[in-house]
């Protein structure tokens, strides 16, 4: 079995390899091992999917105690790489930042994403220079712990109310990007985006590996690879679709008295078996 370090090193290596890099999302113990089960080689855990579980909404609202439980509860269960989502860092000083990512890689990830939104209404994303620090916080903290973490920076440029892919939001973009990536990210993330000319044109002008969110009407896996798009994750999406498929059961249920749908379910003996076999 890798060890911590070695997952650290083999998650690195995914992100300029000859194939895209698919990460799923997990939010909980039972949902990592089934992701595992299907043949993926690394993991990323979803914030907004694990706050959903725990009863919070998105957008940092779960204690920081609360996330780190789950995370190493993920990354204990599964022996792949596992890649953690931390919001915005559960802080805003290099102290704080310094903290999340000690906790981030002793509950055992080898990765950890970080946004650049601030919380605030009136200006929703964070300062440059202001992520930039948190960036070389992170990166001196895992040095110091000797463990090449992965960072994933994100910046939510195309998630902003009004966003699309007018010529200012691109060129704010870019310019996150390569400022994070200078600052020692080793993969950019711009959730939001969808038009294939952009992407394409972005993953030239960054000159970093870039994560892609899939969302449905997107480009396939095979596509993205073809633009150059290096990691592919699909957020809270699969939890949600969980959701969907949940409510569409209680509809059945309620509405017809029938339960057709749970044929579609893994069987207990299945689930059992998977959580119990040491993963």
């Amino acid at each position: 079995m890798q060890t911590q370090f070695e997952k650290a090193v083999d998650l690195r290596a995914r992100h300029r390899g000859t194939e895209v890099l698919v990460l799923p999302n997990a939010w909980d113990v039972a949902s990592a091992c089934v992701l595992k089960e299907a043949g993926f080689p690394a993991i990323a855990t979803t914030s907004a999917g694990i706050a959903f579980s725990l009863g919070y909404p998105d957008g940092q609202r779960i204690t920081r105690e609360e996330m780190m439980a789950r995370i190493g509860r993920i990354a204990r269960a599964v022996k792949v790489p596992v890649t953690a989502d931390v919001e915005w860092g559960y802080g805003s000083t290099a102290e704080e930042i310094a903290r999340t990512t000690r906790e981030v890689i002793n509950a055992g990830a080898v990765g950890m994403n970080l946004e650049d939104t601030s919380g605030r209404a009136d200006q929703p994303l964070l300062a440059l220079d202001r992520v930039l620090e948190k960036i070389k916080a992170v990166r001196e903290t895992a040095a110091a712990m000797r463990m090449p973490l992965v960072l994933n920076a994100r910046t939510d440029v195309y998630l902003l109310e009004g966003g699309g892919n007018r010529d200012e939001d691109y060129a704010e973009a870019v310019r996150r990007l390569v400022a994070f990536r200078d600052a020692g990210a080793d993969c950019v993330f711009v959730p939001g985006l969808r038009d294939v000319e952009t992407i394409g044109r972005l993953v030239k002008d960054v000159g970093c590996p870039v994560n892609i969110l899939a969302m449905p009407g997107m480009p396939s896996i095979a596509e993205l690879g073809k633009l150059g798009v290096a990691r592919v994750s699909v957020g809270s999406g699969f939890m949600r679709a969980t959701l969907g498929a949940l409510r569409g059961m209680a509809e059945e249920l309620k509405n017809a008295g029938t339960y057709s749908a749970l044929a579609g379910g893994i069987p207990y003996k299945d689930v059992n078996e998977m959580l119990g076999s040491g993963r």
